[in-house]
């Protein structure tokens, strides 16, 4: 059996990438007959979903390699999953991967760059490392912050959407690094949703 493709699709908090993923998914399952498996990392499996609470919670202080931890843990175990429904043909559809970490936790909360890519690498794999396409989606932040408020209240501060102006730049400029080292296509994500659909689109055929 062939197996499938891993598509990622990257980007700061309020950018909309959970969105895209959800109307990829369906597309490809409606209109190429490709059968999908979706992901929003740190969720995806019943654990990581219960680590992903953790993460969420800013009122549960920590430093940057606890958070590098605790995402590796929750990537372990979806990425198990995933390398599974991977092998037998269906598509990997993923909202985010490691990139956030080395942007979150590398970039913005100072971690050693390469202590994020060995500690991911020992747990997952070459796959996960490489995925067929990677896309980020950019958007300003006064932008990112009225869709954020438009979700509404939590129940708890979130960890980084909470986080101050500085902090945001720091993961912008990140993803931008991130961007010109791995040679990945940054997405204007002030356009529609529809318009950003058609472009991720034409990327995969």
């Amino acid at each position: 059996m062939t197996r499938g493709k891993y598509i990622v699709i990257e980007g700061n908090d309020g950018t909309g990438k959970s969105t895209q993923v959800e109307l990829l998914a369906k597309w490809l399952e409606t209109d190429k007959g490709i059968k999908t498996f979706v992901m929003h990392e740190p969720a995806g499996v019943p654990i990581a979903d219960a680590i992903r609470t953790v993460i969420k919670n800013g009122e549960l202080k920590r430093d940057a390699e606890t958070n590098l931890l605790l995402f590796t843990a929750a990537r372990h175990e979806i990425w198990a999953h995933a390398r599974t429904e991977l092998q037998n043909g269906k598509w990997v559809l993923s909202a985010r991967n490691y990139l956030s970490t080395l942007v979150y936790q590398g970039y913005a909360e100072g971690l050693d760059i390469d202590l994020i890519r060995e500690t991911t690498h020992r747990f997952t794999d070459k796959t996960y490392m490489n995925p067929d396409y990677t896309f980020i989606l950019e958007l300003a932040e006064s932008d990112r912050k009225k869709r954020i408020a438009q979700r509404g209240e939590l129940t708890h501060k979130d960890t980084f959407e909470d986080r101050d102006t500085q902090f945001q730049s720091k993961l912008d400029d990140g993803y931008r690094q991130i961007a010109r080292e791995h040679s990945i296509e940054s997405i204007d994500a002030s356009s529609s949703i529809e318009s950003i659909q058609e472009v991720l689109r034409s990327k995969l055929f």
